[in-house]
Formats: C-alpha cells, structure tokens, sequence
C-alpha cells in the first residue's frame, strides 16, 4: 500500500463521455474540464483511456446496451487495476456500476473483497418490481447485487454479484418506499444522514467495511450535495451535505488507505447552473484526489 511518501503509482482515468448509453454532447460533458484541472497529475503521469460503445451492436432492449457499455467501462477499469494503479472513473452516470465492479472482478477475481462505498442522494436499488418510474438509472446497485437485470451485470463482465454485505449507502435522502424496504430486507448498512456529515456512524461503517474488505470502490454521485451546488441535476435533491461536508467525508473514506477505484459521476456543464454544477464537480475531484494522493491506495492484490 502506498504511504505519504512513495512514489505515487501513474493515475489511471477512465472517462465515460457516455449517459447510460447514448453519447453525452460536448456542451454538457464535464471530462474535459476535469482534465484541465490539474487533478489527474497529483499521482504523476496519467494513463487516460476513453470506452467506445459498440454501435454494431446496439439493441432494441436498453438494458443490453447498458451492458454493452458497461463491458466496455469494465475492460478499462481491469486494464489499470492490473498494473497496480489507482484507477479514477469520471464522467457518465450511476449506469456505470456493473461495468467498474465488472472490472474490479477481472482485475481481482470474481472472489475479491470488494467493498462499494455509495455517495449518493438516492439508492438506486430499485428493481422492476418496486421502481416507481422505471428510470433504469434507479437500479444499478441492484443489479450488481444480483437482484436485477442479470444480463446487463453479466454483459458488464461481473460474473459474481456483490454480497450485500459490502455495500455502505451515504446519505441517501431520497428513496422509493418499497426501495428502502427493500434495501433493509438485505445487509446494505446506511449512515451518515446529512445532518451529521461525516458523523460517528459513517466512521463506524467505513471502519468496519474496510475491515473486512480488500479494495474499496468509492463512488460519488453529485447528487449526494446540496440541490444549490448541481442546480442542473435532473435529479438534484434539497436539504443535503454542503461541499466541505461532502469532503471531510470522502476524506473519512480515503483514509483507510484501501480505494482503489474513485468514481465521480453525473456532473453535467448544461442547462441553467450547469456552469455551478461543473464547478462542483472540479472542487469534488480535486479535494477527492488530494485526499486519496495523501493517504494512498492498494495496488495489486495477491
């Protein structure tokens, strides 16, 4: 594991021009600003890769191009975690979960201790039987546990499902009746209502995930903030965190020294208060790589 004062290892970046599986206009798609931001380079040299969706094989049924696309996301995240690198996912949407846990699975084995730390204002744990919209963005935790979709998790290149049991839910403000149901009839632990960022019981939770895992997956979807800093979010949610509590928690998170994956999704620069939005979303990365270039990652896991 890397210390303070390694060498840090090249950042691997995957970014995903992609929301769910349809190409995000260069208006609306924050990659580029992030790479600008000088984030990428606090772990020296970067390996930047792009995942193509391949159009030849598009389906009539969007949960197979979800797939499509998620096994594409999955062989980028593989590529850097095999080399031993702390792998930065950025871009896209939630759709994007069964293809890094996919790619965590090629890189570790489908057996790998992996723990999914969840930032989110939602839980994204519906299924078809409890969603209230039938927005599939609102069931990709879900069908990486196995309870959905299990063609979209497999098209993703993620053979096992992840335990329930490796899910930390952060937040999550905002979730359907039969979704929270459905999530406290399983081991998912929630923690950290936004009142008490980052409280007691998200050090607890983060402690005893950590603990038991060999390689967390960080994911941070902008929603988790307050509605004022993602005025643009199509899902934006009021009463939330404010940025500097978003980011001592990620901090808490970090400093088990055990990401090694970071994802920073659903961040778009258009519509009114995109330009806030694409704000936010550089003030998240660069505090989130500041805080995983201070307390390191694990790197190939034997």
């Amino acid at each position: 594991m890397a210390s303070k004062t390694d060498t840090p290892p090249g950042l691997h970046v995957v970014q995903v021009h992609y929301r769910g599986d349809e190409r995000a206009g260069p208006e609306s798609d924050p990659v580029a600003t992030y790479a600008r931001s000088g984030a990428y380079d606090l772990f020296g040299a970067a390996t930047v890769v792009a995942p193509v969706f391949p159009e030849e094989r598009r389906d009539t049924e969007p949960t197979l191009n979800l797939g499509l696309i998620g096994g594409e996301i999955a062989g980028a995240v593989a590529q850097g975690r095999r080399a031993g690198q702390p792998t930065l996912v950025v871009g896209g949407s939630c759709a994007v979960v069964p293809g890094v846990i996919g790619g965590l699975q090629q890189a570790h084995g489908a057996t790998a201790r992996i723990g999914l730390v969840w930032f989110d204002a939602h839980g994204d744990f519906n299924t078809p039987r409890t969603t209230r919209s039938g927005m599939l963005g609102g069931m990709p935790v879900a069908v990486s546990a196995g309870l959905a979709y299990p063609r979209w998790r497999e098209m993703s290149h993620q053979p096992a499902p992840l335990p329930t049991d490796r899910i930390l839910m952060v937040d999550v403000r905002n979730l359907d009746p039969a979704e929270e149901q459905l999530i406290r009839a399983t081991d998912v632990i929630i923690a950290a209502p936004a009142s008490e960022f980052p409280g007691d019981d998200l050090k607890q939770a983060v402690h005893d995930l950590a603990a038991r895992c060999d390689l967390l997956y960080l994911h941070v979807d902008a929603d988790i903030l307050d509605a004022r800093y993602v005025p643009n979010h199509h899902t934006k949610e009021p009463n939330g965190p404010s940025m500097d509590q978003v980011l001592a928690a990620i901090d808490t998170v970090m400093a088990t020294g055990k990401v090694g994956l970071f994802a920073l999704v659903s961040i778009w620069a258009d519509g009114d208060g995109g330009d806030i939005a694409l704000a936010s979303g550089v003030e998240l990365l660069r505090g989130g790589m500041e805080s995983w270039r201070r307390h390191g990652s694990p790197a190939r896991l034997l």
